[in-house]
């Protein structure tokens, strides 16, 4: 070796991928980066040394210790001179990226970067050189990532998983098979749901039951929302080929085939959540839009042969009565009943017959707006939860008997424990009381006033019929329709 005067300071970056062989291992490349050190009067400190495992070199964005290497870089003195790779592809796999940070490091910091296994010389030759290097892995890596993606298209087009399982599922033997613990989860979620439960109120609910991701996180409003989407549960694989987007369920290049896993909801089940999502999005969401003057009945009349909202006709009246209704299905050609009524005619008909029910006390079958499905499943889900604590408490008992955990140890887990337990059982929800008819009457009298009065507008007789009224059946063979209140 030269004198300690000639002796520059060097920097190694490791990259590995989760795809690379044993022999490109960090501990390999460190090697090599060493041993090429050695020989070229370069000293490189365990402190300078950076390495990425396991993550890809397409961008710099996820990179940290690559990030890490370029500040410690531009920190004044300047801490190394060259910066050692074991390949070119190690550095960047993107020329853009590359060229960026190479031309920083040398114009701007004085900085070389250097590839071990691939020396290219010094002379005005060696730009060309390594340009064509840079640019054979940027191919390799592009490359790469179509062939991964249409090994996957493929195995979606079999109706075999991607990723890895969605709550509800656990992975074996490459399928989704449901998980004891959180299939019930997604039940709830569906029923709930359709039984009258709004999104954020669904996501209190599971987080006050312990309920989370297989990340650790709580479940909110938008992921409540994304499960209810989400094809999986009714026995189908989603894959999107040109890449996932925020609204996935409604991105044309998605495709949905029919999988090998066992479904955890029917699809009719689905299929009403999927109608409800779609009515919410139009009535309040972001690119939602208003498809007429607003009327009483809205989003509140069901066709009785499938199940979808009765929509306003765009464009359209029906004699002399006005704008209509009919089945959102029908006019897609998914139900083969047409349910077209004139909405001012159903109006009437409907507030005449609220009005008779107040008067006779007659309002069917008070249900309390699907709570009851709710409730039953909230009871089965904390006694799964409070069932898994309670074995909790058993096994820290065994490891303080058995010796592994110290007395403190066990006093600290069990108090941990048992705070969890009594979170649990103070989350339960009250047993609903049921509601007399003349209770129910009395409690929304001045509702009926108000949808009585003709100076009320439209909209606010919409918010008030949403107050007691669950929704309203349609039947167009027999021109009739049913009424269902909840409390």
């Amino acid at each position: 070796m030269s004198a300690t005067s000639d002796l520059r300071i060097g920097a190694a970056y490791i990259r590995v991928s989760t795809d690379d062989q044993v022999e490109y291992s960090p501990a390999s490349q460190l090697v090599e980066i060493r041993k090429y050190a050695r020989a070229h009067d370069i000293l490189v400190p365990d402190d300078f040394v950076f390495v990425d495992e396991g993550i890809s070199g397409r961008t710099t964005e996820k990179r940290p210790e690559f990030n890490r290497m370029i500040g410690t870089a531009k920190t004044k003195p300047k801490p190394f001179d060259v910066i050692l790779l074991w390949k070119f592809s190690r550095f960047a796999r993107s020329r853009e990226d590359s060229i960026l940070y190479k031309s920083m490091l040398r114009r701007d910091l004085g900085i070389e970067v250097v590839s071990i296994s691939e020396p290219v010389g010094d002379d005005k030759m060696s730009i060309i050189i390594e340009a064509m290097i840079e640019a054979m892995d940027e191919y390799y890596s592009i490359n790469l990532a179509e062939e991964v993606r249409r090994g996957m298209t493929q195995r979606a087009k079999q109706g075999r998983p991607n990723t890895y399982a969605p709550i509800g599922y656990r992975m074996q033997d490459g399928q989704y098979v449901p998980d004891p613990d959180t299939a019930p989860v997604v039940r709830k979620i569906f029923e709930d749901f359709v039984g009258g439960r709004g999104l954020l109120q669904i996501s209190h609910d599971l987080t006050a039951l312990g309920v989370r991701t297989r990340f650790g996180n709580p479940i909110d409003n938008r992921g409540v929302k994304y499960i209810l989407r989400n094809p999986v549960y009714i026995g189908k694989v989603r894959w999107t080929p040109t890449g996932r987007t925020r609204r996935v369920w409604d991105n044309p290049d998605t495709m949905v085939v029919d999988g090998g896993h066992e479904p955890l909801v029917s699809a009719a089940l689905y299929e009403q959540a999927q109608q409800l999502l779609d009515e919410r999005e139009r009535r309040h969401g972001r690119y939602s839009r208003e498809d007429g003057q607003p009327f009483a009945l809205k989003g509140l009349v069901h066709c009785s042969c499938c199940g979808a909202t009765l929509t306003r006709q765009k464009g359209r009246a029906t004699g002399k009565g006005g704008p209509s209704l009919q089945c959102h299905n029908y006019a897609r050609g998914r139900c083969p009943e047409s349910h077209s009524i004139q909405i001012d005619k159903l109006t009437r008909a409907v507030l005449s017959q609220i009005e008779e029910d107040f008067r006779q006390l007659d309002f069917g079958i008070l249900s309390a707006d699907g709570r009851q499905v709710q409730s039953d499943n909230s009871a089965a889900l904390l006694a799964r939860q409070l069932s898994r604590e309670e074995q909790k408490l058993e096994r820290i008992r065994e490891a303080y008997e058995a010796g592994v955990d110290t007395l403190e140890e066990y006093r600290t887990r069990k108090a941990a424990i048992e705070a969890r337990i009594e979170t649990l059982k103070q989350s339960a929800p009250p047993p609903e009381k049921p509601i007399s008819p003349a209770e129910f009457a009395m409690a929304h009298r001045e509702d009926l006033r108000r949808l009585l009065d003709d100076n009320t507008d439209p909209s606010t007789k919409n918010n008030i019929l949403r107050g007691f009224v669950r929704q309203i059946i349609f039947d167009r063979k027999n021109s009739s329709f049913m009424i269902q209140y909840y409390q």
